[in-house]
Order: structure tokens, then C-alpha cells, then sequence
């Protein structure tokens, strides 16, 4: 029992505590102007509110914030303002006027990634928090103990960051030997001391081998008071695939591994003779074409029914693999200029000596067979969500052409795809996911719940787009074309972010990567002047 209450305090103070009020306001102002608070009392005056848990737009609100917490919420609509009979409005330390805007709760992205130097940790932060991220699980590109104390700085919003859980491996800063590690029957006490040192969501990967470890550590992170995520690898797909995950109780299977193999007619993948799971445009070139070999129907009922009955979230983030389907929209996107950092770029030009950067021999082969694995993959997603099954999100970002942020609203339009309505999409991106990462507080706008909001000019369940920093445009009444302005607040842990100064930060850190960068090998044949050698 000591070892639980320590592993649930340590999440605490890492995560989603109520921050002590004279800790929260001796830090005011320590962000300039791109951010401030928390306040003693914050109002958000006058907004619509999309509450998180699939209802619709209601309002219009006067939402109250103490210091880190949502207070009240008092109507202020026509009938509710007539009945109660009474005018006066909340006020406040600041007052923020949402006339005419939406409130959401912030999103929590389940699975992404940092990277490393030289692309500054801000670049990202910065960029999930403007387009609408106030929770993160980020891999440990930097380290795990590296990881660790971001989490921490942020918990006390000595940084500006979202919410931080890094993912830990398997046994990951304990001093267990191989074999202990392998071994199911010490899987509570690994648990047990690893969630002692502060960890929260572990990954599956290192024991998807053996069945009989991989439901152990299942278990045990369980019962330690944390989650489970797994990337089911094709290598070891013929061992546990999607069903059997969810059957061992994995947490949430992340990406699209795993699903079309459940559904084979034979136990293991079709792959060629020369295939080397380690060569990855094979990998990923037949991680697209098992979705062709797969029995549709068993896929779409079988495989859809059985993973609800076991209870898996099911985490897609198709945003990463969208290039795979078409290489060119990927390396074209209008954002690429002006806000993805160039070593962002160098990790994604064609490369085998980085991960992700295998679009050197893409084929139209295989972008036909990356269009059958979206199709099917989509229809997979809408029958589970339709069964009752708990769709949640994330991206991978920071690979493959997935810029942080713009990839966050670009994953909500491609749950749309799936034919998912956009209430339940941000259901997914809010609330499913806060309950999948056992964070009950945050997730809802609701009373009681952490202030992780954000401020929308427009109704992001008529129009995603909305949520980009540079926004949309549309008509107004006039006839005359206007661009929407984003997200114009984001509020992580009450503390109020200013999005186009975030932005601008952005632009000036990509800009200053950018000096002296010579047109890519991707980039030449489009720049002007450039003579191509001919034959």
C-alpha cells in the first residue's frame, strides 16, 4: 500500500494537482508576454461551451477560475438570465471577453514525440499548447531522466509547457537483471518500484514476445495505479497482435499495427522472403499492404466486437502516416516554410540512417496500398467507436512530415474521415483521453474540473480548421471574406497563454534554424533558376 500511495502522489505532483494558492501566485508574470496568471479569480465572459463529453455547443457561460480550478459556470442565455432575474456579471483579476467564441477543454495528445537538439524543446511546447494541447505523452527521445524533470518543471509551471507523462520502458531506471525482467512473476514488484521513481504510462513493446509477460506487465502497471501503451511491432505480431493485446490488457494500442493481422488467414504475416523487419521501407511499405491481405469482414465485426468486450482504447494518430499515401502533400504543406524547424525537416528528407525518412524508393505501389490501409483502417475505427469501443488521440508527431500542432488538427480532420461525428472526435481528444490516462479531472469544462482550456474564434464541431493558429476563412454577414483567429487563448493549469506571441516565437525560432539552408534535395527541382542535369 506505501508503494501505491507513493506512485499516486508522485502522478499527482507531476500532473494535475491543485498547485497550493501561494505557490501559483508568487509566479506570476514569469512568462512575459506570452503568457500570465494563474488568478485568484479569471472570468471567461459571455462564451459558448462544447463541454467535452460529446454533447453539443450550450451557452452562452460566464466561466469562473480560482487559481488552477473551474469554480462556477453561470448561465447567461436570454430564458436562464430572465428567470434568475438577475444581470450582474462575475468578475474578476481579468476578465476575457468570448463573445462570439467557443470554449473546449484543452486536448490531450497520448502519444508524440520531442526529439532532440538542436530543435529547442519550446519549439514544440509552443506549438502544442497554441494549437490547443494541454496534455502530452511524449516518447523519451531526450532520456527518460531528461523527460522526467520537464514533466516536473511544468507540474509546477516553472516552464511553459503542457502537462508532461513521459513513457517509460519496461523496467526502465531500476537495476533489474534481463532475466528478471522476462520473468511474469516479478512484474508486480518491478511495477511497484518504477511507479516508486514516478512513472505513469509504461510501454508494452520490450515484452510483446511472450503472452504470458506481456499480461503480467499488463497487470501490474495496472494495479500500481498507471497505464499501458503499446505499438504492436510487426516482428512479433505472430505472438500478440491487436486482440490478444487488448485480451492481456494493454491500456490502448497505438497507431494501426496489429489490427489487420487479427483478421489473416493465416497466423502470420505474408512477408517476403527477403523481408528484414530492421529495413524500414520494408517495413513500412508492408505494414501498408497488410491491410490488402486481411479479411475485411472478420475485421469489421470479429476483430471490431472483440476488441470493445476487452475494454482496449484504441489510439489512432493517423496524422503520421498520412505521408504514406501521398509523399508529395506531405512535403508541401504551406506551414513547412515558415513553422517546421529545419532539423524537423532534415529527420524527414529520404534517409535510411534515420527512422521514419524511408520515402526513397516510394512507389506508387505503395501509396495505392497506404490508400486501401486508410480506407479500412478508418471503417475499423468508425465500427469500433459505433460498438461502444473508447476511440482516444494522439499523433506521433515530430516524424514522417508531421509538424507539431498543425498535425494535432490535422488528426481531428482525419478521425472525421473515418466517419466519426465531430462531437464525438473532440469527446476523443478530451474527455476519452483524459480517462484513458486515468486523469478524471481533467478532459470536461465542468465545475470542479483543472482549468485546461482553450478559447476558439469559431465552433470547431462545425469547422476543425478553426483550431489551426492561422485559422480559417470564411464569409461574414457583409459578403466579405474574412480568416478566422484560431485558438486565441490556451489555458493549461490556469495560467492564460497569448497563441499569436506563442506563434511568433515559433516563426523566429524556424526562421534562425533556417540560415544558410541550401534548397533540400526534395525542394530543387521547384526552386527557381534551378537547371535539372539532363540524360
Amino acid at each position: 500500500m506505501r508503494s501505491l500511495r507513493c506512485a499516486r502522489s508522485l502522478t499527482v505532483a507531476l500532473a494535475v494537482a491543485l498547485v497550493s494558492t501561494s505557490a501559483l501566485y508568487a509566479q506570476e508574470g514569469r512568462f512575459g508576454d506570452l503568457a500570465d496568471g494563474p488568478y485568484d479569480r479569471l472570468i471567461i465572459q459571455n462564451a459558448m461551451v462544447i463541454p467535452g463529453h460529446g454533447g453539443p455547443p450550450v451557452g452562452p457561460y460566464d466561466i469562473v477560475i480560482q487559481g488552477n480550478v473551474i469554480a462556477e459556470m453561470v448561465p447567461f442565455d436570454p430564458v436562464t438570465a430572465e428567470r434568475r432575474g438577475d444581470t450582474d456579471r462575475p468578475t474578476g483579476d481579468r476578465v476575457i471577453d468570448a463573445t462570439g467564441m467557443y470554449v473546449m477543454p484543452g486536448m490531450t495528445d497520448l502519444h508524440m514525440h520531442l526529439r532532440t537538439q538542436p530543435m529547442e524543446l519550446e519549439y514544440v511546447y509552443y506549438l502544442k499548447l497554441a494549437h490547443g494541447v494541454t496534455t502530452l505523452v511524449p516518447g523519451a527521445d531526450r532520456g527518460l531522466d531528461s523527460g522526467m524533470t520537464q514533466a516536473a518543471a511544468s507540474a509546477a509551471n516553472e516552464i511553459l509547457a503542457p502537462r508532461l507523462f513521459p513513457i517509460w520502458g519496461w523496467g526502465s531506471n531500476t537495476d533489474f537483471d534481463p532475466l528478471e525482467l522476462d520473468d511474469p512473476a516479478m512484474a508486480p514488484r518491478i511495477a511497484r518500484e518504477m511507479f516508486d521513481k514516478g512513472a505513469h504510462v509504461v510501454s508494452l513493446g520490450s515484452v510483446s514476445w511472450s503472452e504470458d509477460l506481456f499480461g503480467a506487465v499488463a497487470s501490474a502497471v495496472w494495479d500500481a495505479g498507471g497505464i499501458t501503451t503499446i505499438h504492436l511491432p510487426p516482428s512479433t505480431n505472430a505472438v500478440v497482435q491487436a486482440v490478444d493485446a487488448a485480451r492481456l490488457g494493454a491500456t490502448m494500442i497505438e497507431h494501426h499495427y496489429g489490427y489487420a493481422e487479427s483478421a489473416l488467414s493465416t497466423s502470420v504475416q505474408n512477408f517476403p522472403r527477403e523481408y528484414n523487419f530492421n529495413d524500414e521501407l520494408e517495413r513500412f511499405r508492408h505494414a501498408g499492404k497488410v491491410w490488402v491481405d486481411t479479411d475485411k469482414e472478420r475485421l469489421l465485426s470479429e476483430v471490431a466486437d472483440s476488441l470493445v468486450h476487452y475494454g482496449v482504447t484504441m489510439l489512432p494518430t493517423r496524422v503520421v502516416y498520412e505521408a504514406n499515401r501521398d509523399i508529395l502533400r506531405a512535403q508541401s504543406l504551406p506551414w513547412h516554410d515558415k513553422y517546421t524547424h529545419q532539423a524537423l525537416i532534415n529527420w524527414n528528407l529520404p534517409n535510411p540512417a534515420f527512422h521514419g525518412s524511408y520515402h526513397y524508393d516510394w512507389t506508387s505501389d505503395d501509396e495505392y496500398y497506404w490508400y486501401t490501409a486508410f480506407d479500412l483502417w478508418g471503417d475499423l475505427i468508425f465500427e469500433f467507436n459505433k460498438r461502444g469501443g473508447r476511440v482516444a488521440y494522439g499523433t506521433d508527431d515530430n516524424y514522417i512530415w508531421a509538424t507539431p500542432g498543425f498535425s494535432n488538427v490535422r488528426e481531428l480532420q482525419l478521425m472525421r474521415e473515418s466517419g466519426m461525428h465531430p462531437l464525438e472526435i473532440i469527446k476523443a481528444a478530451t474527455m476519452n483521453s483524459a480517462q484513458t490516462l486515468r486523469q478524471e479531472r481533467l478532459g470536461l469544462v465542468r465545475r470542479g474540473y483543472l482549468a485546461d482550456l482553450i478559447i476558439v474564434d469559431g465552433n470547431p464541431a462545425y469547422n476543425f480548421r478553426f483550431l489551426y493558429s492561422f485559422g480559417a476563412l470564411r464569409l461574414d454577414e457583409s459578403g466579405e471574406m474574412i480568416r478566422t483567429s484560431g485558438i486565441v487563448h490556451t489555458i493549461k493549469d490556469g495560467i492564460v497563454t497569448n497563441n499569436a506571441r506563442l506563434m511568433e516565437e515559433v516563426a523566429r525560432m524556424v526562421a534562425a534554424s533556417k540560415q544558410g539552408v541550401e534548397p533540400s534535395v526534395v525542394q530543387k527541382p521547384f526552386v527557381a533558376g534551378d537547371v535539372q542535369r539532363q540524360p
